[in-house]
């Protein structure tokens, strides 16, 4: 049986401070978009902005973003599901983003998952916003096999940015998953996935905490430089 919820907060709150402090940590978690009310193009764009950060300086994206959103027009949806090779050229020749030709073509395919998302529930938005809160991991398999690059920490990231409630297997909270005896190898495997999934849902019936702040309060619980 996995640790109670409590059991890891005592842990969060002895490495760094008590309550007090864990509840500041968490606070920035209740100031997130609701994905239902986000239009297609920033749908695509926060996807395409986790995409280029993938192994890169995430800062040194940020710094480039506005270059991002004049190279890709904006992430305007119809714009960027069609990509002829002569604008495939030009953005491989663009120096206000960088030009990766693998994450540039994830582009056009994420515009074409946004497309086919907006299809089935209104908007890419309230697609993400409707999904069953208690299944992330069904979320994550779904952008995994029809979305580009989409897989893993870059899934979950992007989740996060839009507003989704959901965890982050960080280093970190993978680590307090093996402590409080949910998984005992990689958070990766169906079979650990499914397990991480209902330790999160019993935290929360146990808590009333998002699982966002679940996500943080396990990173916390490693150690004060979580």
């Amino acid at each position: 049986m996995s640790e109670s919820f409590q059991e890891i907060r005592a842990r969060a709150e002895a490495h760094h401070g008590g309550a007090e402090a864990i509840d500041a940590r968490l606070a920035d978690l209740a100031d997130r978009p609701d994905p239902a009310s986000l239009p297609d193009d920033r749908i695509l764009a926060e996807m395409s902005k986790r995409v280029f950060q993938a192994g890169f300086v995430w800062k040194i994206i940020e710094s480039k973003w506005p270059g991002f959103e004049e190279a890709f027009d904006g992430f305007d949806i119809a714009v960027n599901s069609e990509m002829s090779e002569e604008r495939l050229s030009a953005l491989l020749a663009d120096t206000g983003i960088i030009r990766n030709k693998a994450k540039i073509l994830a582009v056009r395919d994420n515009a074409r998952l946004v497309e086919q998302m907006a299809a089935l529930d209104r908007s890419a938005g309230r697609f993400i916003a409707n999904w069953d809160a208690a299944d992330q991991i069904g979320l994550m398999d779904y952008l995994k096999k029809h979305g580009n690059r989409l897989g893993g920490l870059t899934g979950q990231y992007f989740l996060r940015f839009v507003g989704r409630d959901g965890f982050v297997l960080s280093k970190d909270v993978t680590t307090a998953l093996k402590a409080a005896g949910v998984i005992d190898g990689l958070a990766t495997s169906k079979s650990a996935l499914a397990k991480i999934q209902a330790a999160f849902n019993r935290w929360g019936d146990e808590s009333g905490q998002s699982q966002a702040a679940i996500s943080r309060t396990l990173a916390l619980s490693v150690g004060p430089k979580a």
